[in-house]
């Protein structure tokens, strides 16, 4: 099962639904636990969504994401409730699996399906054991690690320029120290117009 190698490490989206209502997260623990019969281990955090529909339906998909997913994936599954939003509503890049569970596709290099057999209670979260019922290999792009979301997914933070403004003319001086004999360029004012950037 080739699809199972891209288990290794990585961020994955966990899909599951409930009668008409699909949902899904990302999660990082999804693992190999035996090799014969192939069975996978997701933990979920029990405030999660998902968490309920696995408890309800007993299946679920995995989406191993590929170093070409955009952070809107990220948005999307990690940072919105599916209580509240359709995770899926105008969401193109998903098709179902056997089992009637949406994957991804395109932001993805893999998919299983997986058939829960054993639940585990780990305080805040509960482990899901399953067989895999269903696997795709979808791309050969490398999967996403964290260390490649954070460098080159995740936005970087908006870094405050430090220096000074001409509270006259809004002409901004870059730097640390605003020389004592400074002129603003645009109205000829000294240093005494200016003030720190905050």
């Amino acid at each position: 099962m080739s699809a199972i190698f891209k288990l290794t490490y990585g961020l994955f989206v966990l899909t599951a639904r409930d009668g008409n209502k699909d949902n899904g997260c990302v999660v990082n623990t999804a693992l190999q636990v035996t090799a014969n019969p192939p069975q996978v281990s997701v933990c979920v955090n029990k405030a999660n969504y998902t968490h309920d529909m696995i408890m309800k339906s007993g299946e679920f998909n995995v989406s191993i994401l590929s170093q070409e997913a955009p952070f809107s994936v990220f948005q999307r599954f990690g940072m919105q409730c599916g209580r509240d939003v359709d995770k899926f509503d105008g969401f193109d890049e998903m098709e179902r699996s056997a089992n009637g569970l949406y994957y991804l596709t395109r932001s993805a290099n893999a998919m299983l399906s997986i058939k829960v057999n054993k639940t585990v209670d780990v305080g805040t979260h509960t482990m899901f054991i399953g067989e895999v019922a269903d696997e795709k290999e979808l791309s050969d792009v490398p999967s996403v690690s964290y260390q490649y979301y954070f460098d080159h997914i995740k936005p970087k933070p908006e870094t405050k320029k430090k220096g000074f403004v001409c509270k006259i003319c809004g002409y901004v001086y870059e730097g640390d120290e605003l020389p004592p004999d400074f002129i603003c360029p645009i109205c000829k004012h000294g240093v005494e117009a200016f003030e720190p950037i905050k």
